[in-house]
């Protein structure tokens, strides 16, 4: 049975209307209108929003600390964020998604973010390990993977950094070789200081008939390493080289949870009025870098990748500046355990490496502008 989110329901709006704090209620007081997250929403958007503050402030926040000094992965708490609508927010609905925007899913996940930014970096990844096997999968993986991602029933993640390569999608040295119907991947995906598993060979699994275009395949795969969902995902996108160099010999393969030869490292441990106007003026220019990327990824313009870059760049330097300074201002407190702004400093330092380091958003950007 596909999940329907509370948006696609006929009385969507006015019956919840009662049960939603406005954002200001979600731990955000004082914020005046100029800077009021809801601005130049349109009033669906507004509604995502509210939802998306209010569950950050009820299920998300209050336990932020102890997820993170615990190393816990808050199944229960993403799969009651499932039922909202927020597995599969820009999945198609046949499948269980919401079908919603980029610009939408941007709302979401920033209001999210407010109550625990690691776990909501995580529902984004799974998110866009949904939308990919929805994009470029076959219709029968898509009914198959993608209605159980959407409830967040099963878990997601996806495999590109190497050793040797970091982000670099170009330079990715795991392999899939065909043999016969099958597949089987040799090499080694880690992120960060992740110790790397021993590589080996394994069994592979049925393979659909190659169909034209990209495509979402499944494999088999001997050795990974994860921060983002590792060792608890039960699928896993990974980025592999299936043709010659460069980025046109990469292919995506699905690997589920359980495949022989897959295995992963140990987890990592996570050891005036100026300045404030300051801060939250880089927010907000952040926040609408994003939105304005968002618009143009969702519509495909030609721009959107350097958009995007541009935006990745800007808004994690920008909120890990905002961060480190709120960090500052708490003096000593700032780096104790049971002060929160030090948990954000950390989450969102991350986020200038992670899904493309700022380094490789550069080389993004300016390719954009020497080839105009």
């Amino acid at each position: 049975m596909l999940w329907v989110p509370w948006w696609r329901v006929g009385a969507r709006l006015r019956g919840l209307r009662g049960g939603l704090q406005a954002p200001a209620e979600s731990g955000r007081r004082g914020v005046v209108s100029c800077i009021d997250p809801s601005t130049g929403l349109n009033e669906e958007q507004k509604e995502f929003q509210k939802v998306a503050f209010n569950f950050a402030a009820r299920e998300m926040a209050p336990n932020m600390a102890e997820w993170d000094q615990k190393e816990l992965f808050p199944v229960d708490v993403m799969r009651k964020a499932a039922q909202l609508g927020f597995g599969g927010i820009y999945v198609r609905t046949d499948v269980g998604g919401s079908g919603l925007s980029r610009l939408d899913t941007s709302v979401i996940f920033e209001a999210l973010a407010t109550g625990c930014t690691s776990t909501t970096a995580y529902i984004s990844i799974h998110n866009m390990c949904a939308w990919m096997i929805d994009t470029f999968g076959s219709e029968e993986q898509r009914h198959r993977f993608c209605p159980p991602l959407c409830t967040m029933e099963k878990f997601a993640s996806y495999c590109l950094t190497e050793p040797g390569s970091g982000s670099d999608a170009a330079s990715l040295l795991t392999s899939a070789k065909r043999q016969g119907d099958h597949y089987v991947l040799s090499g080694s995906k880690v992120q960060a200081c992740r110790p790397r598993s021993s590589p080996g060979r394994s069994e592979a699994v049925p393979l659909l008939p190659p169909q034209p275009g990209p495509q979402v395949r499944e494999g088999t795969f001997p050795g990974v390493a994860f921060i983002s969902g590792g060792g608890e995902a039960d699928i896993y996108v990974v980025m592999c080289r299936t043709g010659g160099p460069g980025p046109k010999g990469i292919s995506c393969i699905v690997v589920e949870k359980g495949t022989p030869g897959l295995s992963f490292g140990k987890k990592e441990r996570k050891y005036l009025q100026f300045k404030l106007a300051d801060m939250v003026a880089r927010l907000v220019a952040s926040r609408l870098m994003i939105r304005n990327a968002a618009v143009a990824l969702q519509e495909e313009r030609e721009d959107a990748v350097a958009l995007c870059s541009m935006a990745k760049l800007f808004a994690t330097d920008e909120c890990f500046a905002i961060c480190n300074q709120a960090l500052q201002m708490h003096g000593g407190y700032g780096y104790l355990k049971d002060c929160a702004v030090q948990q954000y400093m950390r989450d969102s330092r991350v986020h200038q490496i992670l899904e493309g380091s700022n380094e490789v958003m550069r080389i993004l950007i300016s390719r954009s502008l020497l080839q105009e």
